[in-house]
């Protein structure tokens, strides 16, 4: 089997606003207590389910939903870049894929709350959403169909519950109808980890199938899905009513606040997750 990798969507522009994020406060004209509020471009599952759940997407008065996002954050086009500048900026606060998280940054706890898979389960903690696998139905080829097949089976569960993700289906034991061909995958950079994982596992058995993984954002995804461009969307966040496509829940996921190792905060509510990112506190000191 062939696994071919493409992460879409790294601009020079992302590489930019990293460099930004480890400016010297002085020199900026912001205090050394100032918050520098990172966020996911428009399109990233991942800003699409965190705006919905912390209310910084609101109603305008004509009736539109508005993301009200700040217009100071530093915008960046991965997880990996979320990460990458709150770990060298102290002041920085960002949010990625619960089971994306590693010891460069520190998870913050909302309202009191750890971000762990007991806390999703119990539904304890508030910033969740699922993992979800988009199709045409009635379009499918023979490898979507059989990829599809193992990720209901007890080895995808497994793999996923390893991975620091909640499995929703269980399972039974897979058989491989050995597909050959190719099968295109295209969707979110926070579910991309845990695919790529999935894949080898399931590839291991089909060595006559070339699948091709495109890391591009949960709306790039489904547009390619509708567009029939892949065979299989990767989402991070509910579709949208005119995403016409047939859905598989893959996972649950939190959503983790992060923040800068060295930052003293160790919990914020909610209230203030969406006062953060709408520019309302833009200093340390406001936060609870």
């Amino acid at each position: 089997m062939k696994i071919r990798k493409m992460l879409i969507g790294i601009s020079v522009m992302g590489l930019v606003l990293t460099g930004c994020g480890k400016s010297d406060s002085s020199s900026s004209g912001k205090s050394d207590n100032s918050i520098h509020v990172v966020s996911r471009e428009n399109g990233s599952g991942t800003r699409d389910a965190f705006v919905e759940i912390t209310g910084v997407l609101e109603k305008d008065s004509s009736g539109n939903k508005v993301d009200y996002t700040t217009k100071d954050a530093i915008i960046q086009n991965s997880t990996e870049s979320v990460m990458s500048t709150v770990q060298n900026d102290k002041n920085a606060i960002g949010y990625i894929s619960l089971g994306s998280l590693s010891d460069v940054v520190k998870a913050v706890k909302v309202d009191g709350v750890e971000p762990s898979k007991d806390n999703i389960k119990n539904k304890s903690y508030k910033l969740q959403r699922p993992f979800l696998i988009a199709y045409q139905n009635g379009k499918l080829s023979a490898g979507a169909k059989d990829f599809l097949k193992f990720l209901a089976s007890q080895e995808a569960s497994t793999e996923i519950e390893k991975d620091g993700y909640i499995s929703i289906d269980k399972g039974t034991e897979f058989e491989t109808s050995k597909p050959k061909g190719k099968l295109s995958i295209s969707g979110s950079t926070s579910v991309t980890p845990l695919m790529e994982k999935l894949v080898e596992k399931y590839g291991s058995l089909n060595p006559d199938l070339e699948i091709e993984i495109q890391s591009n954002g949960s709306s790039a995804g489904i547009s390619d899905a509708l567009a029939g461009v892949a065979d299989l969307a990767m989402s991070s966040r509910d579709l949208k009513p005119e995403e016409k496509l047939e859905t598989y829940t893959l996972a649950l996921d939190g959503i983790a606040i992060i923040a800068n190792n060295e930052s003293k905060v160790e919990s914020i509510s909610l209230d203030n997750i969406k006062s953060v990112y709408t520019g309302k506190i833009v200093e340390w000191s406001e936060v609870e």
